[in-house]
């Protein structure tokens, strides 16, 4: 008899063909029927593989004296006889022996069969007992890993939909094992790319190639409130024919990974953001571009919004008072958001001055001298933040979430508070951010302090110099003057720099520039001992070489100081310049007529060397002539040779008829740049 396949009829639903799935033939299972005298007469193709003979070999035979060893002869007698008067099945494993004289041990069941002739029969089945044993330990094992393995495994269909699910898939996704069944992965994966991952797994069941360690993150139904990670891997699975099964997939919990991972970079961003500090923060000693530095580098890694804002008190270098609970007067200083927000209307504006009252969260922060972290910020919380009830409300609509304020201190002194929002972060602010925000601003606030100590010094010193130096110089006869004094650039302590004009007798007027070399509160004070001791000699119509041979004595007394000085004594009923020089830069002559150009004067030596003479040159000048006497601050450069300099000063001097004040602010706009580290005095005369 032969295998037919059945057709459905289209009325009667019909058995349906169905491929087999070669596990029979993997265990090669061979059926073997006997008749009442223990004769074969049925002996299947599998028979022939299992025990070596062939049906024509086998047909006929007594199974006995074919496949039996004489010893256990006796044994299969007995077995056979029983099975066929009892009708009892049984079922156990026998030694056969095999056509290759081999002896196999093979795994049986027997069964009495009946015809409708009422004769009798003994049906076989048997299979190798090695390759049952090696079958049972895989299903046990398998079955064994899947139930206790602690990762997820899920097997599913070639629709994908769920035929099998172990514990540990349970646990990760929060959902029964029969729950799945049937189901599509989409009904259960927490995961926003599921439809990613459902192509994918399609894929690896059209090609067969496996996918392997996928990273996903999502948030299961066991716990909506966190991020959980897992690694999917992909496998297609196959019976040994080649019969697409469907699908394997396993599922590992890597959120502990995850999250060490996510610290890591967390920890190295920040680690990051602190070396960066260190180069970005403080590198002026400007107490505004400084703030402004700390907030920038806080923006975004730290914060959405970010202020600085400094004690008045601080700022203006005061004995600070004993902390209390009374209100405190700030003076904004940087503001700074990562994106246009509302948020910046709420804040003192960089320059303001506010004052905020003790319950106030900034005002805490700095009469305690410790952070005030709010990692969820309500109502309450946004009053005592903002300056005022209409801010507070700008604080809201800006989706202000959590805040932070740390105090800035410097040696012990508390300067003022970095002051941190955050809106577009959805994270609050933690522990390690307090830690964050605390390095910078002990760094920034050291460098803040620096900035207004040195800002107090210098304003000093600007202030004791310039009271030093002449006002506006009063009418002289046969003179028009002009006269500017320009500080270096902030970052710089002013220096020595000065000039004077000293009416003298007869209608003759001295006219004197000098520099004293170093800069600071020392050198402006050395600047005013040397000028008061020039109009002490001056009063006394002393020869210009004979006022700075005087002057080298008073400055070898003085220490560590050198001094260079022009001094000139114009007579305008003679229409003459004395002039001796102490180691200055030489005076430059223009006029209508001729170009413009440098005096020739012997150099001499600075004052304060001692012991070298000076000499008076004797210069006629004409009417109109323009003098020009200044300091190297207004021609010298790191960059540049002092030549060309000096070449590009007489280049500004081509129109002697020039107002003198518009030549002034010519010379200083056209050679004066606003970064150059040394200050500059200049003194412009014309004859009349």
């Amino acid at each position: 008899m032969t295998a037919e396949s059945f057709e459905p009829s289209s009325d009667v639903p019909g058995p349906q063909p169905v491929r087999p799935t070669g596990l029979l033939d993997l265990l090669s299972v061979a059926a073997v029927v006997l008749n009442a005298d223990g004769r074969i007469v049925f002996w299947t193709p599998q028979a022939e593989e299992l025990f070596g003979y062939t049906a024509e070999e086998a047909l006929g035979k007594e199974a006995a004296r074919l496949l039996i060893r004489p010893e256990h002869l006796q044994s299969v007698a007995s077995l056979f006889a029983e099975v066929l008067t009892t009708g009892r099945s049984w079922a156990g494993t026998f030694p056969i022996r095999h056509k290759d004289g081999s002896t196999r041990l093979m795994e049986f069941r027997n069964m009495r069969l009946l015809d409708d002739l009422g004769e009798v029969y003994a049906l076989g089945i048997a299979a190798d007992h090695t390759l049952l044993q090696r079958v049972e330990t895989d299903l046990a094992l398998c079955e064994r890993l899947i139930n206790q393995s602690p990762i997820g495994l899920a097997l599913m269909d070639p629709d994908l939909r769920y035929l099998l699910v172990n514990p540990a898939l349970e646990r990760i996704d929060g959902i029964p094992a029969e729950d799945h069944i049937g189901r599509h992965m989409r009904e259960t994966l927490p995961f926003a790319d599921v439809d990613t991952i459902e192509s994918a797994l399609r894929q690896v069941l059209t090609t067969g190639t496996p996918l392997l360690d996928q990273y996903h993150v999502g948030r299961p139904p066991s716990d909506p409130d966190h991020d959980h990670a897992w690694s999917l891997s992909f496998y297609r699975l196959e019976d040994p024919g080649g019969r697409i099964l469907g699908a394997a997939a396993s599922v590992v919990d890597v959120t502990e990974r995850h999250r060490a991972a996510i610290e890591a970079d967390r920890a190295r961003r920040r680690l990051a953001l602190i070396a960066d500090a260190s180069t970005r923060v403080g590198t002026s000693l400007e107490v505004e571009q400084t703030a402004h530095e700390l907030a920038e580098i806080a923006i975004p890694e730290l914060a959405d919004v970010v202020a600085v804002d400094i004690l008045d008190s601080a700022l203006a270098c005061r004995s600070s008072r004993k902390p209390d609970e009374g209100p405190e007067l700030f003076r904004a200083l940087a503001l700074k958001a990562a994106r246009p927000t509302v948020a910046l209307q709420a804040a003192d504006r960089p320059g303001d001055l506010a004052a905020y009252d003790g319950d106030r969260l900034v005002t805490l922060c700095v009469h305690s001298g410790r952070p005030v972290l709010v990692r969820h910020v309500g109502g309450d919380d946004l009053r005592r933040i903002a300056r005022n009830a209409e801010a507070s409300e700008l604080l809201a609509r800006a989706g202000v979430h959590s805040y932070l304020a740390v105090p800035l201190i410097a040696h012990g002194e508390v300067l003022g508070a970095l002051d941190l929002k955050r809106t577009l972060n959805p994270i609050p602010f933690d522990q390690d951010d307090v830690v964050l925000a605390s390095e910078l601003a002990s760094r920034a606030a050291m460098s803040i302090d620096n900035a207004r100590w040195f800002q107090s010094v210098r304003n000093t010193s600007l202030t004791l110099q310039r009271s030093l130096l002449p006002d506006h110089p009063p009418h002289h006869t046969g003179l028009e003057l002009a006269s500017r004094y320009q500080p270096a650039q902030s970052t710089s302590e002013v220096g020595g720099d000065w000039y004077d004009v000293l009416p003298l007798a007869n209608d003759r007027t001295a006219l004197v520039v000098g520099d004293v070399m170093g800069n600071g509160i020392d050198a402006a004070a050395t600047m005013g001992r040397l000028r008061t001791a020039t109009c002490a000699y001056a009063d006394l119509d002393l020869a210009p070489s004979e006022v700075l041979q005087h002057l080298d004595k008073i400055t070898c007394d003085l220490e560590h100081y050198i001094v260079t000085c022009l001094y000139a004594v114009y007579d305008p009923h003679t229409r003459q310049c004395h002039i001796a020089n102490a180691g200055h830069m030489p005076p430059a002559l223009a006029g209508p007529g001729h170009a413009p150009t440098l005096l020739d004067l012997p150099a001499g030596a600075p004052l304060g060397v001692g012991g070298v003479p000076f000499e008076t040159t004797t210069r006629d000048l004409g009417s109109g002539d323009l003098l020009v006497l200044y300091t190297d601050g207004l021609v010298e450069t790191r960059n540049h040779p002092i030549d060309d300099r000096l070449n590009v000063l007489l280049s500004f001097l081509d129109e002697p008829h020039r107002p003198l004040e518009e030549t002034c602010d010519l010379l200083l706009y056209g050679l004066r740049n606003p970064e150059d580290h040394d200050d500059v005095a200049l003194l412009v005369a014309r004859t009349l």
